[in-house]
């Protein structure tokens, strides 16, 4: 018998005996279930005391739940699909699969050696194919059921990384990338996205959840709702243009129209005479970032279109300009310029000479003109059969009022924008769809999946998809007539993997579907979860939206996925 402490002998010893009786394999014969989960780890190589400061003490509240009388499961896996490793690989010369296979046998080996009652069972691992499989499958069926689409539009690119950005991960007020820190720039393709706005409404309640209130205001200032109106300003050309405006009580206000440089109509809306000015201006305003063109020390720029609209409440001839104060990704890309009102509009009107009349009354106003816009609430004035009507009424019977005209109804915007999963790298799961002459736009079948990844494709980024340039991978035959097609050769955002893992967990070796159903109803949802505050806007997001699609397709009997983070 020896006093001293020999760590690497005892300890090798009872983790040896641990795993023989398996000692940490989760209950099979459940009774009072606890799922307890932790954000499994990017294999970024090694571990760092973050993990062991995430893991220890989620692991002491396994250990305690287990003590008293809970049937746990305590899994841990790896989220290996990704950008970091694709750029670790080129760095180091070896193949991605290979990178992050050798980092996740490292720090499976660092994991055991805490000693704790993970359940390594369960283990999955995104980057294998019985695992994003399933992920493919889960896309098929958003395809399915009208989630997923596909469009061309102005996306977020990091020119460091060669890829899409979805809007959640371009950080900062400069806009740069999360994964790189390069600024990003906006660049038009074709993308697939997943209908998240769908369920704005419903992931802006957190009806029993035991989230950290941080969180949740995260979550519902990212969503964004805002309560207002959509008015219809019609163009001398016939084209309706709508915008969105949260004080519709000061239309009457409103003496000229913005449209965003981006707007479809500014290309039909300008006149010959301004059609050399309008576009030199477009042009300029595509190289600004959006963080510089709505600086509020920025000087107002802009250019007249030509064209006038008129205002749907006073009957008024108004111009129509285009400025880059006014984004597309905003509302509807137009506005309605209200500048007495409006601190953007009174320096724009100001700077072009362009009428500011007011129709709030500031308090103490004496009919001067005003030296700042008043942004405040007050009586109505210079508004008609509104004129002392104060702005909470104002805004109710002026949307009523145009909406009998057909030039204006309540609506309800988000700032929450689908989510745009198509990834220009090679590292990620294949997009299981195919494109043929015939038949157009085709999901591969269910029983041909996985797509697999090619093993030789060459993976340096380029700016466009590596497996673009794999014949092997990119043609193909069409699953409907049979006729020569090609593949989708975009691969997803390695959220896709992370927004569906707990369901796994519950049955990681069943084949007969993502999860085996019953399983889900013994386990699901996770009882608590633990992970940190940069995934609120990211992983939380997308988890909970991925749960409620489920829901709605049948798939899940429940509406949140994690019940105390």
């Amino acid at each position: 018998m020896t006093d001293k402490y020999r760590p690497k002998e005892i300890e090798a010893k009872w983790q040896k005996r641990w795993e023989e009786t398996r000692l940490y394999h989760t209950p099979d014969d459940v009774k009072r279930p606890y799922f307890f989960l932790t954000m499994f780890p990017y294999p970024s190589g090694d571990l760092h005391i973050g993990h062991w400061y995430a893991y220890t003490p989620s692991d002491a509240r396994a250990r305690y739940m287990r003590m008293k009388g809970y049937d746990v499961m305590f899994p841990i896996g790896f989220d290996a699909f990704g950008l970091p490793a694709e750029n670790a690989a080129i760095k180091h010369k070896i193949h991605p699969y290979q990178w992050t296979m050798r980092n996740i046998d490292r720090m499976r080996r660092q994991l055991r050696s805490m000693g704790a009652m993970f359940d390594w069972e369960r283990e999955v691992v995104t980057c294998q194919p019985e695992y994003y499989r399933w992920t493919q499958w889960f896309f098929l069926q958003f395809y399915k059921h009208g989630l997923a689409y596909r469009t061309r539009s102005a996306v977020d690119w990091c020119p460091q990384c060669n890829t899409t950005l979805a809007r959640e991960q371009v950080w900062g007020e400069d806009r740069h990338c999360e994964r790189c820190g390069t600024p990003v720039v906006k660049k038009e393709l074709e993308q697939w996205y997943l209908r998240i706005t769908k369920y704005a409404e419903e992931l802006l309640r957190h009806d029993g959840l035991n989230w950290p209130e941080r969180v949740i205001t995260m979550q519902r200032n990212w969503i964004g709702k805002s309560e207002g109106a959509e008015l219809v300003f019609r163009s001398e050309q016939g084209d309706d243009i709508v915008v969105f405006t949260t004080r519709p009580d000061t239309v009457y206000g409103a003496t000229f129209m913005v449209l965003a440089p981006e707007h479809p109509l500014v290309a039909k809306l300008t006149t010959p005479e301004q059609r050399a000015a309008v576009e030199a201006y477009v042009e300029s305003a595509s190289r600004q970032t959006e963080i510089v063109r709505l600086a509020a020390e920025k000087e107002k720029t802009g250019v007249f279109t030509g064209a006038y609209a008129i205002n749907p409440a006073t009957g008024a001839r108004i111009p129509i300009w285009i400025a880059d104060y006014v984004l597309m990704g905003y509302g509807t890309g137009a506005i309605m310029a209200v500048p007495a009102h409006d601190e953007r509009d009174f320096s724009f009107a100001r700077k072009h000479g362009l009428p500011v009349p007011v129709v709030i009354r500031p308090p103490d106003w004496n009919g001067e003109e005003l030296q700042a816009a008043y942004t405040g609430e007050g009586p109505m004035v210079n508004s008609g059969p509104f004129d002392g009507m104060n702005s909470a009424e104002g805004i109710k019977a002026v949307t009523a009022y145009l909406a009998e005209k057909g030039l204006g109804k309540p609506a309800v915007t988000y700032r929450l924008r689908d989510w745009l999963i198509s990834r220009q790298r090679y590292w990620g799961a294949p997009i299981p769809i195919v494109y043929c002459e015939k038949c157009g736009t085709v999901p591969v079948p269910e029983d041909q999946l996985p797509v697999l990844l090619p093993e030789d494709a060459e993976f340096l980024p380029t700016g466009e998809s590596p497996l673009k340039y794999h014949e092997g991978f990119r043609r193909t035959t069409c699953p409907q007539c049979g006729g020569p097609a090609e593949r989708e050769t975009d691969t997803m955002d390695t959220f896709i993997c992370s927004s569906w893992y707990q369901m796994r967990y519950t049955s990681p070796h069943y084949d007969k579907g993502p999860f085996d159903p019953q399983a889900a109803k013994v386990w699901l949802p996770v009882q608590q979860y633990t992970g940190g505050i940069e995934h609120a806007c990211m992983h939380l997001l997308y988890t909970r939206f991925f749960t409620k699609a489920c829901r709605d397709m049948g798939l899940l009997d429940h509406d949140e996925p994690m019940l105390n983070l």
